[in-house]
């Protein structure tokens, strides 16, 4: 009977964090067989001969002392690799992040109930602002039910950095600050940050210990608004966090030495749920073209976006919406799954309130207002500078394909995400005559405090594929034969690389072991091979399914001749974002688009189930 109780009540959103497996290292063997795997395609006889012989000395040297000891790491720690991959991957990288770490896109509800309208816009974001916090709620209540592949449950350790988080920036290296705590943990932040025209107000979320409702939070930012309209703009400090790294914690320690009330503003910024940006761009944008929107998303107005914030909701003046977010305390699944919600939540209602209308007395929102001085001036005039001439080479579009989605293609038995890979590597192919290193990601939540392993896609055998469509003499049985196998290898790699199975975290382990006990980098990691196939992060071709759901999102291109490719699959459509950067002569977003286009085409018509 007490068995029968305990399955009846609902599961806490962390209950399961405790008894999720460590994550596991895989074999020394297994990895170095793998990257061997994964390099071929992009080598000539000779290059794979080094190759295999700098691996195989790896292998009976210096990589095995370098294993033992990630063996002894793995140990004493759930997640071997956690600190290592935010350090590594996040925390010490110097460039900008708002451009080239963060990640943005638009919301979906243009799509129902909230196409482009004029004179919406702060209606709309008080109930979607709403929604928001409810679901800030759901996860401080641990309301919201922990997510499971199958039967397995996922980590959900990344959801406490959806709200009240930001990334600080260091001298050497940033940090993260996090201020949520569940209601068993104790009191958590709950006042929201509103930017508008180069000025920073905030109120509180709740009033009596109660969500503001959506009359309450349109009163909060009704009164914002008409502030900003009638006044000048406000210093734009904001801007600063576009900046290079580095320069960016200097200017804030010299924000901080003129004046003490600036670091308290800081700190409000920092531990608030959120920030709600006020935009007043009209970033047009239709169900089947979202270029616009996703564009404004990472690139729009630096003084009224929190770049270190790990949510900034982007309220655009025509009623749309976007975000972007700090990509390193979380990946993007998180936000995906809370704008799901989200957009589950506003669809049947219309994206109306049917509650009470009445206001109570609540407080209005108070402005801060750094101090500043001319240098901080200059620094916020250097930092939007700089953020514009890059901003300025980014190169997005976000298009629907409407030919067909995933109910075809299941139909034809093949894997979807799969099926966009390679038409993804088809596409690259025939636009740059030869094939791209790629990037996949692989989900690692099975596994305490996982998040991601790179899943190469671009194997011999996509290759081997990729020829055989470009080769008139070859006939579509051969052509047919050659992409089942493609698709064969890539299920089976996708399906390691969940499992804690992949190879890049593992080698990243092994130079980062290397680095730390100051050992010259091996002779590995400064073959040539190992960046032309996209080790240390020099992957031509960035992708990853953002989902089967109305959400998507885009990062830039991780190399100046790549590509960023995000798409997420519906019954229907498939809606891809792809960035490139506009000073690489090489590379066009807009063409990769229609040569992918073509390529699905060509793989559906190939796959007629008569001739599987």
């Amino acid at each position: 009977m007490a068995n029968n109780v305990s399955e009846s009540l609902p599961e806490l959103t962390f209950q399961h964090q405790s008894s999720l497996p460590s994550l596991p290292v895989p074999s020394l063997e297994s990895s170095l067989s793998k990257y061997l795997d994964a390099v071929h395609p992009f080598a000539s006889e000779k290059e794979f001969k080094a190759t295999a012989d700098i691996v195989r000395k790896f292998k009976e040297s210096v990589g095995k002392e370098l294993h033992q000891k990630l063996l002894q790491r793995a140990k004493t720690k759930k997640n071997w690799l956690e600190e290592w991959w935010l350090d590594a991957a996040y925390l010490e990288i110097r460039i900008p992040s708002q451009l080239n770490v963060n990640f943005g896109g638009p919301a979906p509800y243009l799509e129902h109930c909230w196409p482009p309208a004029e004179g919406t816009h702060l209606q709309r974001a008080s109930i979607c602002t709403w929604h928001t916090l409810q679901y800030w709620n759901l996860i401080r209540t641990e309301r919201l039910a922990p997510q499971k592949a199958g039967k397995t449950a996922l980590d959900m350790d990344q959801f406490r950095m959806l709200f009240c988080t930001c990334k600080v920036p260091g001298v050497k290296k940033d940090t993260i600050h996090n201020y949520f705590k569940t209601e068993s943990e104790g009191p958590c932040p709950s006042h929201l940050v509103v930017m508008c025209r180069g000025r920073i107000f905030t109120f509180d979320a709740l009033y009596d210990g109660q969500i503001l409702t959506p009359p309450e939070l349109l009163r909060q930012l009704s009164y914002v608004e008409e502030r900003c309209e009638g006044e000048p703009e406000g210093d734009g400090v904001g801007a600063l966090t576009t900046e290079e790294r580095t320069r960016w914690a200097k200017a804030r320690e010299h924000l901080i030495s003129i004046d003490p009330h600036n670091k308290t503003i800081l700190e409000t910024i920092q531990s608030s749920l959120f920030v709600i940006s006020l935009d007043e761009k009209k970033p047009y944008s239709s169900p089947e073209n979202y270029t616009n929107l996703t564009l404004e998303a990472l690139t729009g107005n630096p003084t009224i976006r929190w770049g270190d914030k790990s949510y900034n909701s982007l309220v655009f003046s025509d009623g749309t919406f976007g975000s972007t977010c700090d990509h390193a305390p979380y990946d993007a699944m998180v936000l995906v799954s809370m704008c799901w919600y989200l957009d589950q939540q506003i669809k049947p209602t219309e994206g109306k309130w049917k509650g009470s209308g009445a206001v109570r007395p609540i407080p209005l929102p108070e402005e801060l207002v750094f101090t500043v001085d001319k240098k901080v001036r200059s620094d916020i005039a250097h930092a939007k500078q700089q953020y514009l001439e890059s901003t300025q080479d980014l190169q997005i579009v976000c298009y629907a394909f409407t030919a067909f989605g995933k109910t075809a293609i299941k139909q034809k038995k093949l894997h979807p995400d799969t099926c966009v890979q390679l038409a993804m590597q088809l596409a690259y192919y025939r636009m740059h005559k030869g094939p791209a290193s790629c990037y996949e990601t692989a989900m690692t939540r099975k596994f305490y405090h996982g998040r991601t392993e790179t899943m190469r896609p671009c194997t011999q055998e996509a290759v081997n594929w990729c020829k055989a469509m470009m080769d008139p003499t070859c006939n579509v049985d051969a052509k047919r034969k050659a992409m089942l196998l493609a698709f064969k290898k890539h299920n089976k790699l996708m399906f390691e690389a969940q499992e804690g199975k992949g190879f890049d975290r593992h080698l990243l382990g092994l130079y980062l072991i290397a680095k730390e006990e100051g050992r010259p980098t091996p002779e590995l990691f400064m073959d040539p091979l190992y960046a032309k196939s996209g080790g240390g992060g020099n992957f031509v071709l960035s992708s990853s399914l953002v989902g089967y759901t109305t959400v998507l999102g885009a990062v830039a291109p991780m190399v100046h001749h790549g590509y960023g490719f995000f798409y997420r699959i519906r019954d229907d459509r498939i809606v891809i974002s792809i960035s490139a950067w506009k000073s690489c002569r090489q590379t066009d977003a807009a063409s990769l688009f229609n040569s992918f286009s073509s390529s699905l085409h060509e793989m559906l018509h190939m796959a007629t189930t008569s001739q599987l």
